[in-house]
This record gives C-alpha cells, structure tokens and sequence, in this order.
C-alpha cells in the first residue's frame, strides 16, 4: 500500500499540574524535513522526538507542535526585581516633580505595581522533568499512529486514482497502435515520395549518405519503440503500486518517462488523429503526474 504526505492527528494528555496538546501535520515535500515546535527546557526531548518521527516517516514536510502548560497554582509567581527597582525610581521621580510644582498625588499602593508589565514571572521550578520527558515521548507513538493511518488512507484513495488514470494511459496507447497501424499505406506512400525526390536529386551523391537519409525518414514515421515503451511504463508502474511503500520517488521519475515518450509520439505523429490521441495521453500524464507528487 501506498501512502500519502498529507496527514493530520492530535491528542492531549496531563500529568501532575501540568496539561498539554499535540499537533502533528505534513504536506508534500521533495525529501524528508522535520521542524519541531516543542519547550526546549525538557531536556532530551526534542533529539529524541526527531528520532522517533525519523523513524516513521520517509518523506514529506512534517511539523510536530506540542504546546505544553502548567496549572497557575502550581507555577507560582514571583517579583521580577529589575522592573520593581525600575518602577520604584519612576515613582520617586514623578512624586519629585509634583512636589516640586506644588501638585498633590494620592498615595501609591502596591496593586497598581503589581499590574504593570513583566512586574510578576512564574517561579522557576526546581522539579524532576524526567518523568514528564518520559511519558510525552510514549505519547508520540499512538499519535504517530493516528497520523499514519490518515496517510494510508489519503494513500488508498491515490491509489485507486492512480489505477485508474493507467487504464486510460494504457487504453490511449491501444488506441494509437490501432491508428498507427492504419496509417501505413499513407506513410508508406509519403515515404515513396520523399525516396523519388531524394533519388530525383542524389546524382553524385554518396550512397551511404542517401541510404542514412532514408532510414532516418523510416524511423521518423515509426512509432512502434514509442508504444512498446509506454506500455512497459504502465506494467512499471502497476508494480511499484503493487510493491507499496515510499515508491513516490520511483513513479515521479516514470512520469518523466512517460511524458518524454507522449512527446515524441506526437511529434512522429503525422497524422491527425493519432496527435490527437497523443495529446490526451499528455493530458492523463500530466493528471497522473499532480497526483504522484503527493505519494511518499
């Protein structure tokens, strides 16, 4: 089975005074980029989180949020002494100056100090973090989990997406071996009259030289290599389906082959309705082509 680069989960958990949340997401990428949002004062834990995701994921852009708190009580509060040293010579400033102007202040009271800007930080905690490391590291796992299987999932659907698009591929490349076969009396006949003006206009010409010319206009005209190509492509590409796995790689670089060998059936065409076939295999390609840069 294939899988997706497009994923979500998220969970929550609490230990003790404290609580938190978990987010982890990722979208298309060329490799594998990991970007974590984590407290780094939990020693340990962002290293070993990123071996753990490492370990799960092969591609995609993936981010690991985890927003953690702690109750109020718990955290306690204390003055931050600068900003109360700060805040004092203020007071003692301002109180100077209206006395100064003769301007009578009411008396200060220490709520009004206690509400301005960084004048109280949470108390910094001398506790033992291990086991919190521990336990948010075991809550990776089942997270993980939930994240793959919503990949699997988009994975299932992409794969049955992708199927289908090579039943067309496949179904396209019959139609144009049908109108290729048909239209070799005509190119055939072309052919007579390109050796007739060749022939006409190759007196004292090398031999060798008129015989290249003539093979090279016969291996325009063929398309045979072109069809055969295309159809090992699709048996190429149902196997890495089959096979499941990080396959994106491997079927981005087959959608190039394909793509090359439409363009060139086009291009040897010379006949309408076999261009017109062409250009709706370029465009099942190009469908196919979105879709695989979505698959692991």
């Amino acid at each position: 089975m294939i899988r997706s680069m497009t994923g979500f989960a998220s969970a929550k958990g609490e230990r003790g005074d404290y609580s938190w949340g978990w987010e982890l997401r990722s979208v298309n990428a060329k490799g594998l980029d990991l970007r974590l949002r984590v407290p780094d004062w939990l020693e340990g834990l962002e290293a070993a989180l990123r071996g753990d995701l490492a370990k799960a994921v092969a591609r995609g852009n993936v981010t690991l949020s985890l927003r953690l708190m702690r109750s109020d009580a718990a955290a306690g509060a204390a003055v931050n002494e600068d900003v109360l040293a700060a805040a004092l010579d203020a007071l003692a400033r301002i109180e100077e100056e209206a006395m100064a102007r003769g301007v009578t202040l009411a008396p200060s009271k220490a709520s009004d100090l206690l509400g301005l800007r960084g004048m109280m930080e949470a108390a910094a905690g001398d506790e033992d973090t291990a086991a919190l490391t521990a336990q948010l590291r075991a809550e990776l796992k089942p997270l993980i989990e939930d994240f793959l299987a919503m990949r699997r999932a988009e994975g299932r659907a992409l794969e049955q997406l992708l199927r289908g698009q090579l039943v067309q591929v496949s179904g396209l490349v019959e139609r144009a071996a049908v109108l290729a076969e048909a239209r070799k009396p005509a190119v055939a006949e072309t052919l007579r009259g390109n050796l007739r003006r060749i022939l006409d206009n190759a007196e004292g010409a090398d031999p060798d030289r008129v015989a290249q010319e003539l093979a090279m206009m016969a291996v325009k005209a063929d398309v045979t290599e072109e069809l055969d190509r295309l159809r090992a492509h699709v048996g190429a590409a149902g196997e890495l389906l089959d096979a499941g796995g990080a396959v994106g790689r491997k079927l981005d670089f087959l959608m190039q082959e394909f793509n090359r060998e439409a363009n060139t059936l086009c291009s040897k065409s010379q006949n309408a309705e076999l261009t017109k076939v062409g250009l709706e295999l370029k465009a099942v390609i190009d469908q196919m082509r979105e879709q695989v840069q979505n698959v692991e």
